[in-house]
């Protein structure tokens, strides 16, 4: 059966996630929160803030940012596009 959740970032009932994104508590909100279809808006941004921003997978700073990067995005609001970011005409 498929899950189902009320999307906090897109205030819609939708297909949710097959299992938690990662581990513990906060992948486990994701999964309870979160559809598919806005963790899939995620993965993009979150790799073109990577990019933008030159961030490490091994710094543990890049990771904090990445992960209140991803809080405002899916949850708390206020997620701006990356200082310098130039959309593609």
């Amino acid at each position: 059966m498929t899950h189902m959740v009320h999307c906090k970032k897109l205030n819609k009932q939708a297909e949710g996630l097959d299992k938690p994104p990662f581990p513990g508590p906060k992948g486990q909100l994701i999964y309870e929160n979160i559809s598919q279809e806005a963790w899939g808006e995620w993965l993009k941004m979150q790799t073109m803030i990577i990019n933008e921003q030159r961030l490490a997978s091994f710094d543990p700073r890049s990771k904090q940012i990445l992960e209140e990067e991803r809080n405002k995005f899916l949850f708390a609001g206020g997620f701006e596009m990356p200082e310098g970011y130039v959309p593609q005409k």
